[in-house]
């Protein structure tokens, strides 16, 4: 399938057509199934990596221990987490892109480029988008006047300690996923100091 422009179109006209994408068709185990959530008035925009098979299965982002885990970091109780008036959820990838040696593969890398722009010209509202997991961020950042101040190969943990450079607009996360357990056990700092600010700046864009 081939995109068009979104401009002169509704944002309900767009999303129609992402869902029905079969642009990856012939390499996804499971078939397409895409998978997001927006509302012309979103203020939150969360974009993550891509489908896991639960969600895949059942259609709703984030539905699975990742979600909960994030929802917590957010304080955001379902119902408000699933507001398409208030929350855009849209990954790098949207459909299942199958697994690998060390868990599934990463997002299908046409998707973003594809559908991302489209996206976010019908989204004049998004003041803050939380950028889950190292796709994610290296999509978004690379070209910001923060991406300057990082050597060559900057690690993850070391972004997410700079979240501050790449405010108020973006907000790097790690992925919430039960595999990341460890990582947060290794750096205390995360939640002890990144969720409180976190929350804060959501308080003030969800107001």
């Amino acid at each position: 399938m081939t995109a068009v422009g979104s401009r002169n179109i509704p944002l309900v006209d767009l999303l129609a057509q992402i869902r029905s994408c079969n642009h990856c068709q012939d390499s996804l185990p499971l078939g397409p199934r895409p998978v997001l959530r927006a509302g012309s008035r979103a203020r939150l925009m969360i974009i993550g990596q891509a489908p896991g098979t639960r969600v895949h299965a059942s259609g709703v982002p984030w539905d699975d221990p990742s979600g909960d885990r994030l929802r917590q970091w957010l304080q955001l109780d379902p119902d408000r987490f699933y507001d398409e008036d208030e929350v855009a959820i849209v990954p790098m990838g949207f459909c299942y892109p199958g697994r690998g040696k060390s868990g599934d593969l990463p997002p299908a890398p046409d998707c973003a480029p594809l559908w991302h722009a489209r996206l976010l010209e019908l989204l004049p509202r998004i003041e803050l988008v939380l950028l889950v997991g190292m796709y994610a961020q290296r999509y978004y950042l690379g070209q910001t006047p923060a991406a300057a101040q990082a050597s060559p190969g900057e690690t993850l943990t070391s972004r997410v300690q700079r979240w501050r450079d790449f405010g108020p607009r973006y907000f790097p996360l790690p992925h919430p996923s039960p595999r990341n357990t460890l990582w947060l056990r290794r750096n205390p700092w995360f939640e002890a100091q990144v969720i409180p600010a976190l929350r804060s700046r959501l308080q003030q864009v969800l107001a």
